[in-house]
């Protein structure tokens, strides 16, 4: 499936959105760029993501052509008011997920899709409940699964999903990190499509 007369480009590192674009059944290209992922201290936290997404493909924008539709996206983990982003250790790695187990928490996925002449946001929450979890537990997670790329230090459809999380309201996708059917619905709603 394609947009007619465009080309879709990921601008992301993320595998797990890459797996999750072409499961959709997009034809796409990926091509990735290092951001700034900071974000204003006094942001509320809810719109951190957006506030991510977008500047991921403001970065991307001198170097879009007029025949390019881009999708860029960013996750965070939201518990008790604290934003939980991408662990950059072994030790922060391990601080998240002490905190974030026995609990409820918040993740929230953005996506920015444009081109030259326009630009879509997109917004999505799921609430995740974690179970109880031991150090052992944490630790071999975090050594066979080495976590540093995702938010949260954690994926949902890896080991510690299986074993850790009880239940999720909202979609399995956004933790996964690409709310696919909004994004879907928001490619078709604004583009001509090829099946």
């Amino acid at each position: 499936m394609e947009i007619i007369d465009k080309t879709i480009v990921l601008g992301s590192k993320s595998p797990r959105r890459q797996q999750l674009l072409k499961e959709l059944g997009f034809s796409f290209t990926v091509k990735t760029m290092d951001t700034d992922e900071s974000f204003p201290d006094a942001m509320d936290k809810s719109a951190v993501a957006t506030f991510l997404a977008e500047k991921k493909a403001a970065a991307f924008l001198p170097f879009l052509d007029d025949r390019e539709v881009l999708i860029t996206a960013d996750t965070v983990v939201l518990a008790r008011d604290r934003i939980f982003n991408k662990p950059e250790n072994e030790r922060e790695a391990r601080e998240m997920l002490q905190a974030l187990q026995g609990d409820t928490h918040r993740v929230i996925t953005a996506v920015c899709i444009r081109d030259l002449n326009q630009q879509l946001l997109i917004s999505d929450s799921t609430q995740v409940e974690f179970s109880p979890l031991d150090g052992t537990e944490i630790d071999y997670y975090i050594n066979t699964f080495k976590p540093f790329d995702k938010a949260g230090a954690y994926g949902i459809q890896e080991w510690i999903g299986l074993v850790g999380i009880i239940g999720i309201k909202g979609s399995f996708y956004t933790v996964m990190g690409l709310p696919v059917q909004k994004v879907y619905q928001a490619i078709k709603s604004t583009y001509d499509l090829r099946y």
